[in-house]
Formats: structure tokens, sequence, C-alpha cells
């Protein structure tokens, strides 16, 4: 049954019921973060057809793009907003129709114990901005999880501020200054205007220190690198991106560096993948 918790900061809610999500992955760095975000999954997740749960889902666009691969998939969202956008996605007509779309909190899942092959968290990490309730998400996962299922655990840097501050002038701004100085001091990212352009409340994590909850969740650790890796610094890349063989280009380096440490601390996002493991009776 799924427990009482805590609900998010109403300025998170907020963000997202005035912020387009589903337009950010197709356009500018969201272009090259949704692709490599494909590519992982598609290297790790098991041959369809698989029971998937796609937790902190918005309005579902890894939902649709896997549900078009022949997975079964349920969005959980705590968006109002997000989960009637993916709900349109449902209906059997839909050419890659998603099994469900609910409202729901990854802290506490309306699911059976050892019932799903795999499950997505590309977001719920950075908006929990308390490591307990991180890890009360990511324990959750372990357990609605069959034993060898896989959790994707997404983090944002936490000196992406810093780089979009230098790249886009915004260090120009003294609000937006402040704003990377308390995000490299703490991880904590505040934007207390509630200026959409500068995010919402999130926590910004260090690759290993999103590793090491994975691990303390009871998760074994089968991978950590870059999403985006230095893709992001292409210059004109909505352009780049629309010639194939450039796309490919820069989708070819980035695969070259994804698991160099250097690498990945320039990435906007990078990802932990987990696994529930089975125990033997010796081990236990």
């Amino acid at each position: 049954m799924p427990r009482k918790i805590r609900p998010l900061p109403k300025e998170v809610l907020a963000h997202y019921e005035t912020f387009e999500e589903g337009d950010r992955l197709s356009r500018d760095q969201g272009l090259v973060e949704f692709a490599r975000s494909q590519e992982i999954l598609t290297r790790w997740l098991p041959r369809p057809p698989t029971l998937i749960l796609d937790v902190g889902g918005g309005p579902g666009k890894y939902a649709q793009w896997l549900a078009g691969k022949g997975h079964q998939v349920h969005l959980i969202d705590p968006v109002l907003k997000h989960v009637k956008q993916a709900a349109r996605h449902t209906d059997k007509k839909s050419p890659r129709p998603i099994a469900s779309a609910t409202v729901g909190d990854a802290r506490s899942l309306d699911w059976d114990g050892g019932s799903v092959d795999a499950l997505l968290l590309m977001g719920p990490l950075y908006h929990l901005t308390s490591r307990d309730d991180r890890i009360t998400a990511l324990r959750e996962s372990h357990r609605v999880l069959k034993e060898e299922g896989l959790v994707f655990c997404a983090g944002i840097n936490r000196f992406a501020s810093l780089y979009d501050g230098i790249s886009k002038g915004l260090i120009d701004d003294k609000y937006f200054l402040d704003l990377i100085k308390a995000d490299i001091e703490s991880g904590r990212h505040r934007n207390p205007r509630n200026m959409p352009d500068f995010f919402t409340t999130a926590f910004f994590h260090r690759p290993e220190e999103l590793q090491r909850e994975v691990s303390d969740a009871g998760f074994v650790i089968e991978d950590l690198l870059a999403v985006e890796g230095p893709g992001w610094l292409a210059p004109g890349l909505e352009d780049r991106w629309k010639d194939p063989a450039k796309r490919k280009r820069i989708l070819d380096l980035i695969r070259l560096v994804e698991h160099e440490p250097a690498v990945i601390g320039i990435s906007h996002h990078f990802m932990v993948i987990g696994r529930k493991r089975v125990f033997t009776e010796i081990e236990r």
C-alpha cells in the first residue's frame, strides 16, 4: 500500500504546470539528452515485451518511444498536467499506446513487490532535495522490481548552472550568479523568484554522490556514464542535428568518452544504472 509522504514543494509543481516540459527534449541540448538517453536505455533494457514503470515520466516522451518498441509502459508523475498529456496516448488507437498514466510519487508506488522488469527515474531524484527522500524513492524502486530488474537514474550535474551561466552569459545577472554559487556550495538549487528559465527547486548531484545513493538503496551498480557529455558544446547545435552525418559524429564522440570521469563532470546530465541483485543461499 502507498505510504504517507511529504508533498513535493509547491513551486516545483507550479513550475511544471506553466513550463512546457514536452518541448524541452525537442530543442537545443535537449535533443542530445533525448537521443543519448534512448541509446543508453536500448543498450541495457531486455528485449520487449517487458513491463516498465516510467516514474516522473512527464508528458510521456520516453514512455511513448518505449511503447513503440513493444514494451508495456506505465507512466507515473506528480504533475496532473503531465498525466493528462500522457493519458492522450493511452488510447489503443494511438500508434504508440502507453499502458496507463497516473498521478503518483516515486517514494510511494502502488505496485506489488517484485512485479516490474525495469524502472525509469529520469527526473524524481533531482526534485527530491532530501537525501532521505531520494533513498526512499530508490528503495521503493528496489521493492517493486523483479530480481535482476534494472533502475535507470538520471542526475543533474552539480555544475550545470555554472556551465549555463558562462555559455549563455547569465553570469552578468547577479541573481543567477548567486544561484550558481549556492548550487556549487551545497547542490541545493533554489529559484525564489520562480523565474521559469532558471528552473525550480532541485538537487544537483556529483556523479559519485548519486552512484553512492543508488548503491546504498540496495542496488548493484552496473554503469555510470555521461548523457550529453561534451555534445552540448557544439556550436549551432540545432542546425547540426538536422544533418544525419553531423548528428552521428556528435553522438560517436560522446560515446567515445562517456565513461571518462572528467567528461562526466562536464555533462549536464549523467545516468546511474542499478540492478536488483539475486543473492545466492551462501550470500544470504
